[in-house]
């Protein structure tokens, strides 16, 4: 089974909503064209050169958010032994689209290949994105 594994720093982005203009024309706002790029050159660097995975893929993310600057010592306690679950935005389900769209092309031909995700959101010292994607043959 194959397997890749990157981290991608900074607080995680959701995949943001579809913007439309007064002409029809829809399109992804630049934050998070650009957050999806750094996925994308995060997830080339951890494919070293590998083609694209053939076969479905299993994906596990793990969202690490900052701690908020305003909780107290007891709270930032809390948080960091795992105690206190962050419930504040970016949805769960935006990071996880985001992260799948970044990923398309490079890990997997296609994002319809995923059979399988596993996500959570948790607080730590250093906020960013862990994936882990690995081929699964039937």
């Amino acid at each position: 089974m194959t397997q890749i594994r990157f981290f991608v720093q900074g607080q995680p982005r959701g995949k943001g909503r579809p913007r439309h203009m007064k002409n029809g024309h829809v399109y992804t706002d630049q934050k998070t064209r650009d957050y999806e790029n750094l996925i994308w050159m995060a997830c080339k660097s951890a494919m070293k050169g590998v083609q694209p995975f053939e076969h479905a893929a299993q994906v596990t993310i793990r969202a690490v958010m900052k701690v908020p600057a305003s909780a107290s010592k007891r709270a930032k306690t809390a948080m960091l032994c795992g105690m206190a679950k962050p419930e504040s935005k970016p949805d769960l389900d935006n990071i996880i689209k985001a992260v799948l769209d970044g990923c398309n092309g490079v890990a997997f031909r296609d994002d319809k290949q995923v059979v399988s995700i596993h996500a959570a959101k948790e607080y730590g010292e250093i906020p960013g994105v862990e994936v882990i994607i690995e081929e699964v043959q039937a």
